[in-house]
């Protein structure tokens, strides 16, 4: 079986290329950012304390997290209630990095992300992917763009959520997020070794993909 691990900041194209590459390779598609999104929804709707590790992994060891990927869109479901939405608001954007920084909560899913992709052909996203969640994928990509490309892209993707928020400040989130990503002890945001480094500054989602999609129709014909 073949993981693709496609990792990086916030706003560098992750999602749509890994969700575009995924389907047109026939694999499975994994958005992990995704699970970590969740796992705040719940613990803000649940009023849990940001900063207790153990209770925020023990809600994440037991709520039932339920993901489908098609061509337009990845539906999540937490406890058997989508919140597909609600997980791309803007508070979760401010509060997903410190429940991700919990080790507690990266050992729980970080043992789930394995099992879905367990035995099978994936496209795995995120930012531990390559580092840590799959050391030994067969390909490993690492997204960059440059912040301000990133935060046009963030804004762009509010608005179409009826979301209105400034450039400056979307910026500004980015940017601490970066750094709370960047500088965590457990699985910090980074590059593996043997990634390859593509900029998406300037290139279309068309662009990245066929980069991607191209580098692993070889490996699979190899």
């Amino acid at each position: 079986m073949n993981i693709i691990t496609i990792d990086g900041p916030a706003g560098s194209g992750k999602s749509t290329t890994a969700k575009l590459v995924a389907e047109r390779l026939g694999f499975t598609y994994l958005d992990t950012g995704a699970m970590y999104r969740a796992v705040a929804w719940l613990a803000l709707e649940r009023g849990v304390n940001l900063e207790d590790s153990d209770a925020i992994a023990g809600m994440a060891e037991q709520m039932v997290i339920d993901m489908e990927t098609s061509s337009h869109q990845s539906r999540v479901w937490v406890d058997g209630r989508e919140i597909t939405e609600d997980i791309r608001q803007p508070v979760i954007n401010k509060n997903v990095s410190k429940v991700a920084a919990l080790a507690g909560v990266r050992a729980v899913l970080v043992r789930l992300q394995k099992k879905i992709a367990e035995n099978k052909n994936a496209v795995v996203e995120g930012r531990d992917i390559g580092t840590v969640v799959f050391p030994d994928a067969a390909l490993k990509f690492f997204l960059v763009a440059s912040p301000e490309a990133r935060a046009h892209r963030r804004q762009l993707e509010q608005q179409a959520r009826g979301i209105q928020s400034s450039f400056d400040d979307v910026l500004l989130e980015l940017k601490k997020r970066d750094q709370m990503d960047s500088s965590r002890t457990v699985a910090p945001l980074q590059k593996a070794v043997d990634a390859i480094e593509i900029d998406t500054t300037d290139l279309t989602i068309e662009a990245q993909v066929s980069k991607i999609v191209e580098s692993c129709r070889q490996l699979v014909s190899s």
